[in-house]
Order: C-alpha cells, then structure tokens, then sequence
C-alpha cells in the first residue's frame, strides 16, 4: 500500500494489521474519512502527513475502481 513501507508496515502487524485487506477494513471502518483515517494511522504507527495521505488515497482510489 503507498505510504506504507517496511517500519510502518512492522509497526501496523504488531496492532494487528497484518494484510492489506485488514487496513482496508480500518478505512472503511472509519468511514473513509480522510481526516479519521489519518489521524488513526499517525497514531497507531507513527505515519506522518505524506505517508497518510498516500496511504489514504490509494485506499480511496482501490474502493473507487472495486467497491
């Protein structure tokens, strides 16, 4: 997923966020809210501002072409 490289992707497995799919469940969780998801994501594994907002729009943009 952008944005999610290998630290925060160790971070987010050890909370239990392990796949993709299980991120994916937290955004639509939250409503796909840009500010709620990034906000979670910077307090759940110490995302900052650009890795956030690259990580929610590629979570936006999947659920646009899929869902």
């Amino acid at each position: 997923i952008a944005g999610i490289g290998p630290v925060l992707g160790e971070r987010l497995s050890e909370k239990g966020f392990d796949k993709a799919y299980v991120l994916l469940g937290q955004f639509l969780i939250l409503k796909k809210d840009e500010e709620l998801f990034k906000d979670w994501l910077k307090e759940t594994c110490g995302a900052n501002s650009h890795q956030s907002g690259n990580c929610y729009s590629c979570l936006k943009e999947w659920c646009n072409s899929y869902i």
